[in-house]
C-alpha cells in the first residue's frame, strides 16, 4: 500500500516518507488498527477505557482491556464520536451500528452493537 499511495502522488518509494510526503488523511490511514472483527456480535456490549486530548488516535488491546486514545477534545461529545469512529473502524462495522450505551461523561465507556 505504500509504494501505491507513493506512486498515486506521483513520487518514488524512496524519498517518499509517510509522515512528511504525503496528505496527512493517507498517513494517518496507514497506521494499524486492531482487527477487533470477532467482537461485531449484535447486542454485544464492548467496554472501553477512553484517553481523550491523546497526541494520536490509537486502539491497545492488553489482557482483554481495551484502550482507545483519541485526539479529540473531552467538550461537546467530540471525544464520543471519535471513539464511535475509530472502533467501528477496527470492528470492520459502520459507526452507526455502534451505540453509547453507559459512560457519556466517564472515561470508562460501553458501547453496544446493533
Amino acid at each position: 500500500m505504500y509504494r501505491a499511495l507513493c506512486h498515486a502522488f506521483g513520487m518514488s518509494p524512496a524519498p517518499c516518507r509517510v509522515s512528511s510526503a504525503l496528505p496527512p488523511v493517507y498517513a494517518r490511514e496507514m497506521r494499524k488498527l486492531p482487527d477487533l472483527a470477532h467482537l461485531a456480535q449484535t447486542d454485544t456490549d464492548i467496554a472501553v477505557r477512553v484517553t481523550p486530548g491523546a497526541s494520536r488516535n490509537a486502539i491497545t488491546v492488553a489482557e482483554g482491556l481495551i484502550s482507545v486514545r483519541v485526539t479529540a477534545p473531552p467538550q461537546d461529545g467530540k471525544a464520543n464520536e471519535a471513539v464511535r469512529k475509530l472502533l467501528a473502524k477496527s470492528l470492520g462495522l459502520a459507526k452507526s451500528r455502534l451505540t453509547l450505551v453507559r459512560g457519556a461523561t466517564s472515561r470508562d465507556k460501553v458501547f453496544r452493537v446493533n
